[in-house]
C-alpha cells in the first residue's frame, strides 16, 4: 500500500477521533431529526463500512478474473449534494453508543484493516482485481481502500453539520 494512502487513512481517522472525543453522551447520540443519523450512528456506520470493505477486498483477491477494470472517480464521494443510500449491511444500530465505545470500535476495525492489508504480498494485485461496489459498480481493489478514507472524510463533514444543529 502506498505511503500516501496509508497517511490519508491515518490522518482522516485522527481527524474523526478529534471531532468526536470531547462530545457528551447527549451530543453524540442526539439525532437532528428522525430520518437523520446521530453522530454515534455515523461513526458506527464507518466501522461497519470498514469491516465490509475488508471482506470485499478479501473476496476480490480470491477471484480468478484478473482483467483490468476501469478506474472510477472515487473522489466524487466527497460531493455531499449527491445522496447515497447506505446498503442494509452497513446501516448503523439505532441504539445509543458511548463515545469511548465507538472510539474502541473504530480503533479495532482500523487495526484489522491494517493487519489485513499487511498480509497482501504483492500490492500490485490490488489494481488488477475488482469487486462490485454498491455506489461505484465494478471497482479495482486499490480504489476500495482509497474509498475508506474518502468516505470517512465525507462523513466528517456530515458530523460537523450535525454538531452545528445540536449545539
Amino acid at each position: 500500500m502506498s505511503k500516501l494512502v496509508n497517511d490519508n487513512l491515518y490522518e482522516t481517522r485522527n481527524n474523526l477521533i478529534e471531532d468526536i472525543a470531547s462530545l457528551s453522551y447527549a451530543q453524540f447520540n442526539n439525532r437532528p431529526s428522525m430520518n437523520k443519523w446521530s453522530i454515534a450512528q455515523v461513526c458506527h456506520h464507518l466501522v461497519l463500512v470498514e469491516k465490509a470493505s475488508i471482506k470485499a477486498i478479501a473476496w476480490g483477491l480470491k477471484e480468478i478474473d484478473r482483467s483490468q477494470k476501469e478506474r472510477k472517480k472515487v473522489h466524487l464521494i466527497l460531493d455531499r449534494t449527491k445522496k447515497i443510500q447506505a446498503p442494509k449491511i452497513v446501516e448503523p444500530d439505532g441504539e445509543p453508543f458511548e463515545v469511548q465505545q465507538i472510539i474502541e470500535l473504530l480503533s479495532d476495525s482500523r487495526k484489522k484493516l491494517m493487519t489485513f492489508l499487511s498480509t497482501i504480498e504483492y500490492t500490485s494485485i490490488l489494481t488488477e482485481k475488482s469487486v462490485n461496489h454498491p455506489a461505484f459498480g465494478e471497482l479495482p481493489l486499490d480504489q476500495w481502500i482509497e474509498l475508506i478514507y474518502l468516505h470517512e472524510q465525507r462523513h466528517i463533514e456530515q458530523i460537523k453539520e450535525i454538531k452545528l444543529f445540536i449545539d
